[in-house]
């Protein structure tokens, strides 16, 4: 039996396109090629390799048999380590960068972002930075259209093929309204019985992007207004006007000084909103890139407390 040839790095780009995009024509628009040249490209792989990467049924999908599984697994692999050659070679071959591009999302403590990239500056005096707050799927948008090279991100979008995720530690969202709202009052009196939040209007954070557009998340209200600003939702639930799931952060004065109430919900007494640094595979930060995320992973310093 003949040994396998050895694929071209080409070759095995092309299959990872194939799987990434799903058909043989999406991923010739997505390289740039024609139909018939990613095809020409997926036969000589499996010519090179003596196996066919692909079931040959007649269904829309395209379908991996259980060698193209293992050579896919293998395939990335290589490219990864290939595009982290190529990005640790041209950080050697032209020093750091001029700026680092960041989108976060809005979830994400001030504290936190404050903290970091006041650190960053002392660091990196020469590196400018270019800032974007956004929310929900508009930060990875702005990562996949490279407006961004870095995004920080909730989990809702940030699974696209060739995105690399770092976790983070992520931030508290807590249930709110401001204490004249009946349902503030109504806990007053004592627990709030289940589904009482569904008769209050909630107001909701929205999706500037089109990513999530059709998804909700975290409603429970049966009339909601959708904002695309949480200082704008923040102002709106301090005003009495709905009430709403807010990062704790944002409003743990409001909190302490009596300006909102948490709300005691049975079917949502809070959750965690998980946060991700995120950026392409093929184009790695560099070295400022790489602290700024590292600084950014830091868990929040604890405040003191005076006995």
């Amino acid at each position: 039996m003949s040994s396998p040839g050895t694929p071209s790095l080409d070759q095995l780009r092309v299959l990872i396109a194939i799987v990434d995009a799903g058909s043989l024509a999406a991923a010739g628009r997505a390289l740039g090629r024609a139909t018939s040249a990613i095809s020409y490209a997926l036969a000589n792989l499996e010519a090179q390799l003596g196996l066919p990467l692909f079931e040959r049924r007649a269904t829309r999908r395209l379908q991996l048999t259980e060698a193209g599984n293992v050579v896919l697994a293998e395939a990335r692999t290589l490219a990864r380590g290939i595009d982290g050659l190529r990005a640790r070679v041209k950080g050697l071959s032209e020093g750091l960068e001029a700026e680092v591009s960041i989108a976060v999302d809005v979830m994400l403590p001030t504290q936190r972002l404050v903290a970091a990239l006041t650190e960053f500056q002392a660091t990196y005096p020469t590196v400018a930075i270019r800032l974007h707050v956004e929310a929900l799927g508009a930060v990875t948008q702005l990562v996949l259209d490279d407006t961004a090279g870095l995004g920080v991100s909730g989990p809702l979008d940030s699974h696209k093929a060739g995105m690399e995720r770092h976790a983070l530690p992520g931030v508290a969202m807590i249930p709110v309204a401001a204490p004249d709202h009946p349902l503030a009052r109504l806990q007053q009196q004592g627990p709030i019985a289940g589904g009482a939040a569904r008769d209050h209007l909630q107001l909701v954070l929205t999706d500037r992007s089109p990513l999530t557009a059709g998804r909700d998340f975290g409603v429970q209200g049966l009339r909601s207004w959708r904002l695309a600003d949480l200082g704008a939702k923040h102002a709106l639930l301090r005003a009495g006007a709905g009430w709403g799931n807010m990062p704790e952060p944002w409003v743990a004065d409001d909190l302490a000084a009596g300006r909102l109430v948490r709300l005691d919900l049975p079917e949502w007494p809070g959750t965690l909103y998980p946060l991700e640094i995120i950026h392409k595979s093929h184009s790695p930060p560099g070295p400022a890139g790489r602290w700024l995320m590292a600084a950014l992973a830091r868990p929040e310093p604890q405040a003191n407390v005076e006995a």
